[in-house]
């Protein structure tokens, strides 16, 4: 038994031996087996044969026969000369047979293996390019699918370096249905011309560069615009591309590595100043959302000849189910929230929000103003606000920044974060009214005892950034953040008064496990520049509106407090509200309920009402309108 048990392993060290020798090897192991078999087999067949020959020499005869049909040697019978000459005859022509299968079938493999690897050509037309991969590649592909509901055939091309049968996955698990939109996927780099050829960038309508974050994230942006910019065809080629790199410094190269007429937009600029518009303005987060998605109102640029000759004032009482809130002039300069006075000139376009393109229509209907429910607001001098910052990331400096354009002289600014060398960059963020005082204080905030000893009800906003101190900002850092809005909530239940809190997260499926009121805000950065982007895509117009909306200067969105312009509990329509917001130079689009302001999805925003309903405001309720800063 023991000899029996040494034997074996020599045996199959031996076997292996010979297999690792190649193609000679497998196929003399695979004859002798054939032969082991096959020639026994044929034997038996002819002793099993009641027919059979009565001679050894025919019966061998009936053997190589049946050997040979199973080899698909022909069989022949004759003298040895003409017995192997038939044989070489049937080998060669077997041999040319074998080979001609299995250069078909490794062809038919390598073609299977390149269409799942993503390497063939998209020959679409009129589609939208995507290059990259990231979070950002969810969102956008729903708000195309929307976008394009009503189109009887449209595709976004992908390209981005990872497998495409796992691209498919991950966007069939997130986005379950893209209706008549079809979405290809492509393996490839984004920084190769030769790969960003295949998805035919030339025969697109729109280019979106994803940022694919990190801390070389900008440079692999640049790296793809210049890389789109040079691949063939594309040099002559008007450039409708888009594209968002984190920080602002590097803006003005990936604009000049785009080219004239594209669009690159500043991440943390545009996220800093969402967070500082939101933590004065409860809600106003899921405005820009609202604006920005395909599903509800969205901004539309539109002619409107019939209105040639009028005056701004006069348009905003135009249109029943739109809302009016600027003008863009023949040549190209956008005006948002125009004086009442303002005429409009022919080959000037309307700027409005309304549910559809189809919408913006002018309306017959014969509206009175209600004048003894207009009111004038009371003057209120502006007096010094105290902000806290929790925790830190790369955009804080902008916030504070961003912030001390807002607030009256003597504000104040505190900012907790657990590290102590930020105290010299918070004291020596540039602020250039000089309004705004920054401190710092090193705490963790995710602890309750840090929180506890802020006296949290002196504070007039708080914003908890999220956290970038392991050097990226996703799924970590908006942990700490749920865990910091559950410590403020805790808290802020005996205060006896509401703790306006604006948070950052990073992905926008934990807004639903976040604890909501009705004064906290959330902004989703990522979300909200794939909405933009989006819109840009199917618009190029929009650029400059959303250019004009996200900065300090000129008009913006606000929500005011609805007892500024109407008699709270009584009942109107909505053109009241609209000619009360005109009278101080504002233009109204909608109005808050704060009953509903927890109520997910829309938190009490109601956009763009139709102006002939009726309705009446409560204490605290407010009107959403356009106004100068």
């Amino acid at each position: 038994m023991a000899r029996t048990s040494a034997v074996r392993p020599r045996l199959r060290y031996w076997f292996d031996n010979t297999m690792t020798r190649g193609t000679p090897a497998l196929i003399g192991w695979l004859s002798l087996i054939c032969l082991a078999i096959v020639v026994p087999v044929s034997a038996l067949l002819v002793w099993a044969d009641t027919g059979r020959p009565t001679t050894l020499q025919n019966q061998l005869a009936e053997i190589w026969k049946n050997v040979s049909t199973a080899f698909k040697l022909g069989g022949a019978v004759g003298t040895p000369v003409f017995v192997a000459l038939s044989i070489l005859l049937a080998l060669v022509g077997l041999f040319f047979a074998s080979s001609l299968v299995g250069l078909i079938a490794a062809g038919v493999n390598r073609k299977i293996l390149d269409l799942r690897q993503g390497r063939s050509m998209v020959l679409e037309d009129h589609h939208t390019v995507v290059l990259g991969w990231s979070e950002q590649v969810y969102p956008v592909i729903k708000e195309l699918a929307e976008a394009n509901a009503n189109q009887r055939r449209s595709s976004i091309a992908i390209l981005a370096p990872k497998d495409k049968v796992e691209m498919e996955e991950l966007i069939r698990a997130r986005v379950p249905s893209t209706g008549r939109t079809r979405v290809i996927c492509r393996t490839g780099s984004p920084v190769d011309p030769a790969d960003i050829e295949r998805v035919n960038p030339q025969g697109a309508r729109a280019v979106i560069v994803l940022t694919p974050g990190g801390e070389d994230g900008d440079a692999d942006i640049v790296k793809t615009l210049l890389a789109v910019t040079k691949s063939p065809g594309m040099q002559d080629r008007p450039q409708h591309l888009l594209a968002a790199v984190q920080d602002v410094r590097n803006r003005d190269a990936a604009r000049l590595a785009a080219g004239a007429g594209a669009c690159v937009l500043s991440i943390d600029d545009i996220a800093a100043r969402l967070i500082v518009q939101t933590c004065r303005q409860p809600g106003l987060s899921v405005v820009y959302t609202d604006l920005l998605t395909y599903e509800d109102n969205e901004f539309y640029i539109t002619p409107e000849p019939k209105l040639a000759g009028r005056t701004y004032a006069e348009a905003l009482m135009s249109y029943a189910t739109s809302s009016v809130i600027g003008l863009r002039r023949a040549d190209g300069t956008l005006e948002l929230n125009p004086p009442s006075e303002t005429r409009i000139h022919e080959g000037d376009e309307i700027v409005a929000i309304s549910w559809d393109d189809d919408t913006i229509v002018l309306s017959d209907h014969r509206w009175t103003i209600d004048r003894a429910a207009i009111v004038t607001p009371a003057p209120r001098p502006a007096r010094p606000e105290r902000t806290l910052m929790l925790g830190w990331n790369r955009r804080a400096t902008t916030v504070i920044t961003e912030l001390d354009q807002y607030v009256a002289d003597g504000s104040v600014i505190d900012v907790v974060a657990r590290e102590p060398e930020l105290a010299e960059t918070v004291r020596t963020v540039p602020r250039g009214r000089g309004a705004l005082t920054a401190e710092f204080r090193i705490g963790d905030v995710t602890e309750p005892d840090v929180l506890r000893g802020l006296d949290l009800a002196s504070y007039d906003h708080v914003i908890v950034l999220s956290d970038d101190a392991d050097g990226t900002m996703g799924l970590r850092a908006d942990n700490r953040t749920l865990v910091t809005l559950l410590q403020l909530r805790s808290i802020a239940g005996g205060m006896g008064r509401a703790l306006p809190v604006v948070a950052e997260l990073t992905d926008d499926r934990n807004r639903a496990l976040a604890p909501i009121s009705e004064s906290d805000d959330f902004i989703v950065s990522d979300k909200l520049i794939s909405l933009l982007m989006t819109q840009v895509s199917e618009n190029r117009n929009l650029a400059d509106l959303f250019e004009y909306l996200f900065r300090a200067q000129g008009s913006e969105i606000y929500l005011k407090p609805a007892r500024d312009y109407v008699v709270l509990e009584r009942e109107m329509d909505f053109y009241t509200v609209v000619e009360s917001a005109r009278l101080q130079g504002h233009s109204a689009i909608g109005y808050r309920r704060l009953s509903e302001a927890a109520q997910p999805p829309m938190y009490g925003i109601h956009l763009n009402p139709d102006k002939t309903g009726r309705l009446r405001f409560g204490e605290g309720d407010s009107v959403i309108v356009m106004a100068g800063s």
